[in-house]
């Protein structure tokens, strides 16, 4: 029998090991939450909490609940616009990234 491991074990480690990987894991969950794929953005935003900055700290840092942290990042989470701003600037932070918005007439 082959030896797998979960992909979220995989993806939490590749975070952990490479901040280039984790930068744009970051900006492709941005991406996905402002082009409407809400469920695909929040599981990587999630992810990234997990590997990088932690519940707890992400609650210390946004002075929100970890249980409700952790509801707002499920896939079927529904974070109002103030908290998922919160969220994703505390993640930028401990990043180390500062968000560019660049507007791009269709």
């Amino acid at each position: 029998m082959a030896l797998t491991r979960l992909y979220t074990d995989t993806v939490v480690a590749r975070i952990k090991s490479d901040p280039k990987f984790a930068r744009a894991l970051y900006a492709e969950a941005v991406s996905a939450i402002l082009e409407g794929e809400t469920a695909e953005g929040l599981s990587m935003l999630r992810d990234l909490v997990h590997a990088q900055i932690t519940f707890k700290e992400l609650a210390r840092q946004t002075g929100l609940g970890e249980k409700t942290l952790h509801r707002m990042l499920n896939r079927k989470g529904n974070p109002t616009a103030r908290h998922l701003g919160m969220i994703v600037r505390s993640i930028a932070e401990d990043l180390r990234v500062k968000p560019r918005v660049k507007v791009v007439v269709a």
